[in-house]
């Protein structure tokens, strides 16, 4: 179970349509953020999310359609916080090494679990935050 964030970028003060939606990422439970980076938009990391986030007239908003703040945007991103233990194996799964295998995952900082870098779908993350780089489509 997760939450996707969308940026409504250059709304429209008359009619209030946004000119882009652009998916942002994806918080899920115990897991390091999903950052979406879209290179034909330029947008390589969490810095240019900022920069686009600080420019352009838009909004914040989760798949719910609350809005979020900048500030509150950049704490889901950056301030997580998970449980896993590697003495205590997910239900479901017979192992963790069966777990990281089926969900390409591997363990991360600060008990979170993280998708496992590929440089191809998750790339690596050179501010070694609490959040993937992540690259395509994905809900």
């Amino acid at each position: 179970m997760g939450t996707n964030y969308y940026y409504y970028q250059d709304i429209c003060p008359h009619c209030g349509k946004p000119d882009k939606k652009l998916h942002i990422g994806k918080s899920s439970g115990g897991w390091y953020f999903s950052l979406h980076i879209i290179p034909e938009e330029k947008i390589f990391n969490l810095k240019d999310w900022k920069a686009i986030w600080s420019k352009h007239n838009g909004k914040i908003k989760d798949e719910y359609e609350n809005d979020i703040s900048v500030d509150d945007m950049l704490k889901i991103i950056t301030a997580r916080e998970g449980n896993s233990r590697p003495d205590k194996v997910p239900t479901g799964y017979k192992s963790w090494d069966e777990f990281h295998r089926i969900n390409y995952s591997t363990f991360g900082d600060h008990g979170l679990i993280r998708s496992k870098v590929d440089n191809k779908r998750c790339i690596k993350n050179e501010e070694n935050g609490t959040w993937d780089l992540i690259t395509g489509e994905f809900s």
